[in-house]
């Protein structure tokens, strides 16, 4: 199996602008920053884009060689539960190859089976794909690592986001360089916000003054690389 990254990251840009998930303007965020993009992946509502998400996650786990480190893949809730529950239905498709997901319920269940996770197994000795869309600090993974291990004991191979903002988180360092120096768990992105603005610049969506307001605000809010 093999899978061009370069070509994976260009057609993913052009999904996301297509689909809405990322924007360019002025955006006022939960952080109070007031930023040039802003990116939702949860805006994608529908079964064919939803399903094209899926296979963008799936094409890039074989690209990055993610696939082989895999046992079962894992979506945080909310937003994670339709990325990981596509994505594994795009390997089966894409690529014959089958794997169990699961994901957390946000409160804890005391009927029926109970408990917190939802799908496949978790087993000792498990290695897991944590799935989401993007990472602002590494606060809200660390409570969804925190499930997962409660549930098993499994090694966190890796986690695999939609975009990497570039901005940084508690110091200094990018929010997934930061991560990946505090938990020892790589973090990968499919594209970065730069890339998708490139993009958008080739293909005429919008101007070079969105990119110059898209370097300032990463100038102030941009982390550095680990």
């Amino acid at each position: 199996m093999h899978e061009d990254i370069q070509k994976i990251k260009d057609e993913f840009s052009d999904f996301l602008l297509r689909n809405g998930a990322i924007k360019f303007g002025t955006f006022k965020l939960k952080s109070g920053r007031i930023s040039p993009y802003f990116i939702n992946i949860g805006s994608i509502g529908e079964g064919s884009p939803i399903s094209k998400l899926g296979e963008f996650y799936a094409r890039a786990i074989v690209g990055y060689g993610l696939l082989q480190e895999t046992d079962v893949f894992f979506g945080p809730s909310y937003k994670g539960i339709p990325i990981v529950v596509s994505t594994a239905v795009a390997l089966s498709n894409l690529f014959g190859t089958s794997k169990r997901f699961a994901f957390n319920r946000k409160e804890v269940k005391d009927h029926g089976e109970g408990g917190l996770i939802v799908g496949g197994s978790l087993d000792d000795g498990d290695r897991v794909g944590l799935l989401d869309d993007v990472m602002t600090t590494g606060k809200t993974k660390e409570e969804v690592i925190s499930v997962i291990r409660s549930s098993a004991k499994v090694k966190i191979a890796y986690i695999l986001i939609a975009v990497d903002r570039l901005e940084k988180g508690e110091t200094d360092l990018m929010a997934t360089s930061e991560f990946e120096k505090g938990y020892g768990i790589p973090v990968k992105a499919i594209v970065t916000i730069e890339e998708v603005a490139e993009r958008a610049l080739r293909g005429g969506l919008i101007a070079e003054d969105a990119i110059n307001s898209i370097n300032g605000y990463l100038k102030i809010f941009g982390g550095k690389r680990a």
